[in-house]
């Protein structure tokens, strides 16, 4: 089997050798399938379908009157970070209905970036006490809405009982750039770790 062209982004290069795998997690309508969307650099897989009546009646659409679709399974993508590192990106569905999905995904994740919305920052806690029991590092990034309010940084590690080591980031999931840094922060954070534990 020859090489596969760096130039075709359907397939992974030869040259890579490590492969990560990363969670975005967050509760219902945060922006996870837009953010994994907004990085991937393949066609993103997804499994949305139409919200229902019945669904209106399980999930919470105060903050986002204007959701249609949500994920029943998963999003996934993938970032090439350089010539031999690959991320694979999962996109964890939100509502508590999907918690032994949850279980599935966190099997071999290295971390997970944790998406908030200032308007609902309480629906948070689950997401994060679910990582936190599985010993799953994250890094917190809060996704810009339009017209939700705005807090210091300072407020919101505070709000969400942050420890001062967890990266909370600004970001904007529809935002190639704003959504790369999130994720730097993530891997920087991860890095940090490992290093502290080969020490």
């Amino acid at each position: 089997m020859g090489s596969v062209p760096v130039s075709d982004p359907s397939y992974v290069a030869d040259t890579v050798t490590t492969t990560v795998k990363i969670l975005v997690v967050g509760h219902f309508a945060v922006g996870k399938t837009t953010f994994v969307g907004t990085l991937s650099e393949i066609r993103p897989l997804r499994t949305e379908e139409t919200m229902t009546q019945a669904g209106e009646l399980v999930d919470d659409l105060e903050g986002a009157p204007d959701k249609t679709t949500t994920t029943v399974a998963m999003d996934f993508g993938r970032l090439t970070l350089s010539e031999s590192l690959v991320l694979y990106l999962f996109g964890a569905p939100g509502q508590r209905r999907f918690a032994r999905l949850w279980e599935d995904m966190l099997h071999g994740a290295l971390g997970a970036l944790v998406l908030a919305d200032t308007r609902r920052l309480d629906q948070s806690f689950d997401i994060m006490g679910l990582l936190e029991e599985r010993g799953v590092p994250y890094a917190v990034a809060v996704n810009r809405f339009e017209g939700a309010p705005v807090f210091s940084v300072a407020d919101i590690r505070e709000a969400l009982d942050l420890l001062p080591e967890t990266p909370l980031v600004a970001c904007d999931a529809r935002e190639a750039t704003s959504s790369t840094g999130a994720l730097i922060s993530l891997v920087e954070y991860l890095q940090t770790r490992i290093s502290g534990e080969k020490r």
